[in-house]
């Protein structure tokens, strides 16, 4: 997410008439969507989830990562289609050697939706799989569980600081700009998100296939049942 900080350098921040956000601040957005939509999922999605699937808690754990996933990807295809756009308007305006123009008709809210779907895929997968690590494993061993949560995510930050390296440096090779230029309006930031989707349709396939066969131990069946 730190990349559509990027992105909002080269739009148009200014809200109430003349104040002007601060391109990091738009990371508010995620937290603040994280505390809508849990009270939202909790009093609203949960009951009538339950009410379909006979289950207290509408989705089971796996149901409810898996979705976030699902909502994760869409929020990286929504970037990859925004940051695609952004990039034409700016080649239609002569702007791509301007790395500190604004991009006309372009605003901070086209970046609202991504920031959005990022939140509500946290609550859903983020915390699904903290929900899941802890009760699926025995009582005695729950804090390895919740150690496996963290890990997992350790693990991600690694192989997203790599992976953008790599892509970096291949990207760089043949003397071009690269992926991540430092003038936006050169770099292909929607080719690397377009990549990133295509990770997480394959990682969503798998762990479907994955979750099919997966026997909830008895704590969690009379949680749901």
């Amino acid at each position: 997410m730190t990349l559509f900080n990027k992105q909002g350098r080269t739009l148009d921040r200014r809200f109430f008439g003349g104040l002007e956000l601060p391109p990091a601040a738009l990371q508010t957005l995620g937290p603040a969507s994280i505390l809508l939509f849990v009270p939202i999922y909790d009093r609203l999605l949960v009951p009538a989830l339950g009410h379909v699937t006979g289950k207290p808690s509408g989705l089971t754990l796996l149901q409810r990562m898996g979705t976030g996933m699902a909502v994760s990807m869409g929020a990286i295809i929504t970037a990859a289609l925004v940051e695609g756009h952004r990039l034409k308007t700016a080649r239609e305006h002569g702007l791509v050697d301007d790395s500190g123009a604004t991009v006309p008709q372009y605003g901070w809210v086209w970046l609202v939706p991504q920031y959005v779907m990022m939140g509500v895929a946290d609550v859903l997968a983020v915390v699904g799989m903290q929900e899941f690590f802890y009760d699926q494993m025995p009582s005695e061993l729950r804090s390895l569980g919740l150690a496996l949560y963290f890990s997992v995510m350790g693990i991600g930050g690694f192989i997203s600081s790599a992976l953008i390296s790599f892509i970096d440096h291949v990207t760089r090779s043949g003397g071009g700009d690269g992926w991540f230029a430092d003038n936006l309006n050169r770099a292909h930031l929607d080719y690397f998100y377009w990549l990133l989707a295509g990770l997480s349709a394959d990682e969503l396939v798998l762990f479907l296939w994955l979750a099919s066969s997966y026997a909830y131990n008895k704590s969690h069946k009379r949680i749901q049942h």
